[in-house]
């Protein structure tokens, strides 16, 4: 929170929570393979036609899901190491997915499909691409159908940046020592590699369902480790990062003026989901909370 003044936060504000929207994009994707629209072996380049021609023909939407496409990310993470000096030009036009195409093209691909992890931004707004033109539906209304409402999030929603309601808050990053809003920095309205707006509440609902079934019905294969990746003592699944050595999954979110990180165990059911408005400001919590 800014300025470290915590006097106007309810228990319901509502925080943009970054990359831990890459897991209700996993799951709308899941969603479509468990209606037979889509298969985990449909390949990108069936749907995007002539669209991004630098993506390899064999790159999956398994790939896609699990980091390992190996495509060229237009907001690659090894060379943006500091996240607040990442500018996005005519932020305020991305109100679609189909918007962000100019922005995930020409980008080499750095590895052969399938050959190793990396993580990679592009390929989730890909996943989204390649979700709306499969389904025909939108993607925030194929979030909002197949993730939100099974999961009875009903404060979760895709908020545009530049009319946050009163519930919702701004986020901040510190430029020319004055903390101003991340307006500019992000894409006015989220899209496939995160961003969403949501309540502590609601990410606790949110696991509640999705280790119910209630969103698809075969949880074991979404949390089914796919990627050891050492760098961050972590491994992977389909949209979901995976506690190296026990049953806890983990969403975690990190973006100019929102961090966050929420983690089930779903042997306990218990969860941890801390929330900030701010690029560093998740992160003291979250190690107090580690074990």
């Amino acid at each position: 929170m800014p300025h470290g003044d915590i006097d106007g936060i309810a228990a319901d504000t509502r925080f943009g929570i970054a990359s831990g929207g890459k897991g209700f994009t996993a799951l709308a994707v899941l969603s479509l393979v468990r209606d037979g629209v889509l298969e985990l072996g449909t390949t990108a380049r069936s749907l995007l036609g002539e669209d991004l021609p630098l993506i390899a023909e064999d790159v999956t939407v398994e790939h896609l899901l699990t980091h390992t496409s190996g495509i060229g990310d237009y907001l690659d993470e090894e060379v943006h190491t500091d996240i607040t000096e990442y500018l996005i030009g005519a932020a305020h036009e991305l109100t679609t997915t189909e918007a962000f195409l100019p922005l995930l093209d020409g980008h080499p691909a750095k590895f052969r499909a399938g050959e190793r992890f990396c993580y990679c931004n592009g390929g989730f707004v890909v996943l989204a691409l390649l979700a709306e033109r499969a389904s025909g539906v939108g993607y925030h209304d194929l979030v909002r159908q197949r993730v939100l409402r099974p999961a009875g999030m009903t404060m979760t929603d895709f908020l545009r940046s530049d009319e946050l309601p009163a519930d919702a808050a701004v986020g901040y990053l510190p430029l020319d020592g004055v903390d101003r809003a991340n307006v500019f920095h992000l894409p006015v309205l989220a899209t496939g590699d995160g961003g969403i707006h949501t309540t502590a509440a609601d990410v606790s609902a949110f696991w509640r369902a999705f280790f119910a079934g209630d969103i698809v019905a075969d949880v074991a294969e979404v949390v089914r480790p796919r990627c050891d990746v050492p760098e961050e003592s972590l491994r992977y699944g389909l949209g979901f990062w995976l506690h190296e050595s026990t049953d806890a999954v983990i969403l975690a979110g990190y973006d100019a003026g929102a961090s966050f990180k929420s983690t089930h165990d779903p042997r306990t059911g218990t969860t941890s989901t801390v929330l900030s408005n701010t690029s560093p400001g998740a992160w003291p919590i979250v190690r107090a909370l580690t074990p």
